[in-house]
């Protein structure tokens, strides 16, 4: 399956300065036994309705409760979910 994060960083966020250690974060991710591939993408137009940040991460559905669990999710939602203003979790299989 696929696991999408979307996100919308808060007004002020450098949006160039964060994607980098997310990147680091949701790399680390492929250390959990079923995660195949992660990509962490930033949006190619800056506009004010349009997201900011996608993260896809292809996965064995078995992997996702691990995935919750893992330090790197912990690591991301506490680091960088008071800078989200929205944030958008959609799955799909392949």
């Amino acid at each position: 399956m696929r696991h999408y994060i979307i996100g919308k960083w808060n007004e002020g966020v450098d949006k160039t300065a964060v994607l980098a250690p997310v990147k680091e974060i949701f790399d680390r991710t492929r250390e959990i036994p079923g995660i195949r591939a992660v990509k962490v993408i930033p949006c190619c137009i800056d506009r004010p309705n349009r997201y900011d940040i996608m993260i896809e991460i292809e996965m064995d559905p078995e992997a996702l409760p691990a995935y919750d669990k893992s330090a790197p999710h912990k690591e991301w939602k506490e680091r960088y979910g008071s800078l989200l203003a929205a944030k958008t979790i959609f799955d799909r299989e392949d």
